[in-house]
């Protein structure tokens, strides 16, 4: 299986999470490649880039996305026009005014999101409005919106999923 990775709108596609998060696929199997977004601004035009280089994959139902905050929009955008495997969201962009999309009917499984209780930029509320949509999987931990000082615990819940996905093979 295939991971891409998103990374959000501040960050690049090597930052401190996404390293943390490939490192622990990579332990479990998994290849991993992460999209460099940083000269699009335009969510939208970051999702079309992701459309873009899932179109080489020959196994879209063996790719897994996960994304991170603004990375996290882009990932459920695709999710709503590509079979994939599965769908981690970090502080998803969702329901966020301004973006094109506010709606996200993906038939997705497994979903998981992890959001902060302490996010200063997306309210964790828009991930409990997602979750309970798509009765998916859901972890609101005490961290802000990088998630950085929570890395164990998102490690952990991450390891979770891949774990989930590799039971389904």
């Amino acid at each position: 299986m295939k991971i891409y990775f998103s990374h959000g709108k501040e960050s690049g596609p090597w930052g401190t999470k996404i390293r943390y998060l490939a490192e622990l696929a990579k332990e479990r199997g998994f290849v991993v490649e992460s999209i460099d977004y940083r000269h699009l601004d335009d969510p939208d035009l970051r999702a079309e880039r992701l459309l873009e280089a899932l179109r080489s994959e020959p196994d879209l139902e063996k790719v897994v996305l996960v994304g991170s905050s603004m990375g996290g929009y882009v990932s459920t955008v695709v999710s709503l026009s590509v079979p994939v495997r599965g769908l981690f969201l970090l502080a998803p962009a969702l329901y966020m005014s301004g973006y094109q999309r506010q709606q996200y009917p993906t038939s997705c499984r497994p979903i998981a999101v992890i959001h902060g209780w302490r996010d200063e930029v997306i309210p964790f509320e828009h991930s409990v409005r997602f979750c309970a949509e798509h009765r998916a999987e859901l972890h609101l931990i005490d961290g802000d919106h990088r998630l950085n000082d929570s890395l164990a615990v998102v490690g952990t819940h991450f390891r979770g999923f891949l774990e989930t996905l590799l039971a389904k093979d």
